[in-house]
């Protein structure tokens, strides 16, 4: 008796920490796993713009200044900095926001080495750095907001290979040269299609993530591999511009992986019917940008935030796509977003 107890009492525990461990989804560490000294509010925060050259980091950055505004009582100052992509302007925004001597620091590396001497030169002098939607060499960061980009890659692979039965001719179409999300979501894939010997990448290009760059990078593609069965596309807006190059080369569509970019979403609705042309997408959600400044303030606020708040990468396929089609609003609005329908039009109204 005493035995079969002690068995249901271990099998109880085992399941509570299972649950813990992977009920949220959130990577290896537990939700409100660390603590931080509390510092005394209104916070002056330093924010460092990656890059505003696509219409997801345009947004990433609006739905971060929407969040501070239902802060107010929290935020007294957002110290903002422009990288505009580059890791060693970068690098001297990050110096300039630690001379300041700002309350904490937001920042989306634009190089995960460059990235790793101010984050550890942030941490000497005591601010805290929480990543946002990239990741870092180092764990000297206080927090990171991210996406599984591996998982991002992994699932659309898979995908994309049950689809095609486990062989053909694809094209790959990656995002930006030296960002980690870039090589994560490029490692995700790899990590599929090598189970499937049947399939292979006969053509690959960075482009930027961008639509115009797709097309243009698919439509060499097209002209130097004509025989294609599939694209693996990291997302971004670059299949719409894929779908665009098929299209104005007259070559039979086909099946396609992106992500929840509404110009995609409204091209993917329209060819639903289509007999060549399949999709499947993923998402890194702009809203990590509002889940960055709440983990922020409850680090400043000395109460438990997560070291690694890690969202799992999803599978949305054909039958969910209405569920994230926005037909009245423009191409460049991501989803799902926490700004209003007026809010995007006006963001993306040029």
């Amino acid at each position: 008796m005493r035995r079969t107890w002690l068995n249901g009492i271990f099998a109880l525990v085992l399941a509570l920490a299972i649950a813990a461990g992977f009920g949220s989804g959130r990577g290896a560490a537990s939700p409100g796993s660390q603590s931080h000294a509390a510092k005394k509010g209104p916070f002056t925060i330093g924010y460092d713009i990656y890059f505003l050259g696509n219409s997801w980091s345009v947004q990433l950055y609006q739905e971060f200044k929407n969040a501070v505004n239902h802060h107010k009582a929290d935020v007294k100052n957002v110290v903002y900095t422009s990288a505009d992509g580059s890791a060693a302007k970068q690098t001297s925004n990050i110096q300039s926001l630690i001379a300041k001597k700002v309350d904490a620091i937001i920042m989306t590396p634009a190089s995960p080495s460059a990235s790793v001497h101010v984050i550890e030169q942030a941490k000497r002098a005591g601010i805290p750095v929480i990543l946002l939607a990239a990741t870092a060499n180092t764990s000297d960061y206080t927090s990171l907001v991210t996406v599984k980009d591996t998982d991002f890659g992994r699932v659309l692979a898979q995908w994309l290979a049950n689809t095609l039965h486990g062989k053909g001719n694809i094209y790959a179409l990656n995002g930006i040269a030296g960002l980690s999300t870039n090589a994560d979501r490029w490692n995700g894939a790899q990590s599929v299609f090598k189970h499937y010997p049947g399939i292979h990448v006969i053509a690959s290009a960075n482009a930027d993530w961008d639509q115009a760059k797709g097309q243009t990078a698919t439509a060499n593609m097209l002209s130097a591999h004509p025989n294609v069965n599939g694209v693996w596309s990291q997302g971004g807006a670059m299949t719409l511009g894929a779908i665009q190059a098929f299209q104005a080369a007259g070559h039979p569509l086909v099946p396609m992986t992106g992500e929840l970019n509404n110009g995609f979403l409204k091209k993917w609705y329209a060819l639903r019917k289509s007999k060549t042309f399949k999709s499947a997408a993923s998402t890194k959600p702009t809203t990590l940008a509002v889940k960055a400044l709440d983990e922020t303030l409850r680090i400043l606020k000395g109460q438990k935030y997560d070291h690694n708040y890690i969202e799992p990468a999803p599978l949305i396929t054909a039958s969910q796509l209405t569920k994230y089609l926005k037909p009245n609003l423009p191409d460049s609005v991501w989803v799902p977003t926490d700004l209003s329908d007026a809010q995007l039009r006006k963001i993306f109204s040029h």
